[in-house]
């Protein structure tokens, strides 16, 4: 399993993928001219054609056996400097009378362009058949490489604006509760339409005022800043990398948006460089299964245009130098001497 760069070689796989994402994944619509666009996108910015500002890279997931690619992930390098980039943020209204003993805290949702500028990690996916020995981890968790050697791309702040609660039927309770007062249309359909224009069109026309969280129904309120079923593992790993939840929610659905320092980040603060040794024979393990080697680490080619991730086991980790096996070794498209960059995939337990 090896990431690298989108291409344009990738359309099919791509679209194949966005018809499989379901309600809730925005950066990913359905519309094959739209996906067009991201991949072309991507390339400019990989070739350094457009201002690294602007810039949006995508990345693929390929299996090397069946040369299919199964999952994608991406980087805005800074959101809200075309479109306004808008969230909802959580605060709190107290009311107080002395004379009447009253102190009433009343959490209030704020439209707020808070993050504006910040760097966001979006567009994860992984084909479901590919849920499996450490795929998704390694689908995440190479982008932190990625930041780790070229900081001065991005913002100092990264944020993850994770899927919200939705039903089977596409509805989603918070939704219902405020946005379709202003618009005329269901969740699945706002969706799309911010998937493929972006949030700004809908976010200009929703009030500007404070609401309180109680005016809306008990449904809406208890799903502020939870995340999809499907998206709880997705939270718990990039929490479990330094990413807290402060109180921004997707002014959709009211999933969270959780953030960190890029330097605070766990995979790019404990990543390392070591020099390539290129295995021709490497020992063979007892068990093929990834699932079952505990200890795997992530290694980059540091290539900025041919970015390329891979895990190897702990047992490749050498005090000066890191042995890549032949054939990994041409996948990466490295050769012994090139300086790779490694991290732990998972932090060790103390």
């Amino acid at each position: 399993m090896i990431i690298r760069p989108i291409n344009k070689g990738d359309f099919d796989s791509l679209c194949y993928l966005a018809k499989n994402t379901g309600i809730g994944v925005t950066s990913l619509p359905d519309n094959p001219d739209l996906l067009q666009s991201k991949i072309d996108r991507a390339e400019e910015s990989f070739s350094k054609k457009i201002d690294s500002d602007h810039a949006k890279y995508m990345f693929v997931l390929e299996d090397t056996q069946t040369k299919k690619v199964v999952g994608l992930c991406g980087i805005e390098a800074r959101v809200g400097l075309e479109d306004v980039w808008y969230n909802y943020r959580i605060s709190t209204t107290v009311n107080a009378s002395t004379e009447l003993g009253v102190h009433k805290q009343t959490p209030t949702l704020y439209l707020t362009n808070d993050l504006t500028g910040c760097s966001e990690v979006c567009s994860l996916f992984l084909d479901a058949e590919y849920r499996k020995n450490s795929n998704g981890l390694l689908l995440s968790k190479s982008r932190f490489l990625f930041f780790a050697d070229f900081p001065d791309m991005f913002s100092e702040k990264v944020f993850a604006e994770m899927r919200g609660v939705s039903d089977d039927q596409g509805q989603s309770p918070f939704w219902d509760a405020l946005g379709k007062k202003f618009f005329t249309m269901d969740f699945s359909r706002a969706d799309y339409l911010s998937g493929a224009s972006g949030k700004s069109f809908i976010a200009e026309l929703m009030p500007k005022h404070p609401i309180y969280l109680p005016f809306l129904s008990d449904e809406a309120q208890a799903v502020v800043g939870k995340v999809h079923e499907n998206t709880i593992p997705a939270r718990a790993m990039l929490e479990s990398e330094g990413f807290n939840f402060n109180g921004f929610i997707d002014i959709f659905d009211g999933g969270p948006a959780i953030e960190a320092f890029v330097n605070n980040i766990r995979a790019v603060r404990e990543s390392f460089k070591r020099h390539a040794l290129v295995v021709k024979n490497p020992k063979e393990t007892d068990d093929d299964d990834r699932s079952k080697l505990k200890d795997l680490y992530l290694v980059s080619n540091r290539s900025f245009s041919n970015f390329r991730v891979a895990l190897v086991p702990a047992s490749s980790i050498r005090q000066d130098t890191i042995d890549i096996p032949a054939e990994l070794a041409e996948h990466l498209q490295i050769c012994s001497g090139d300086v790779l960059r490694a991290v732990s995939l998972r932090e060790a337990k103390r």
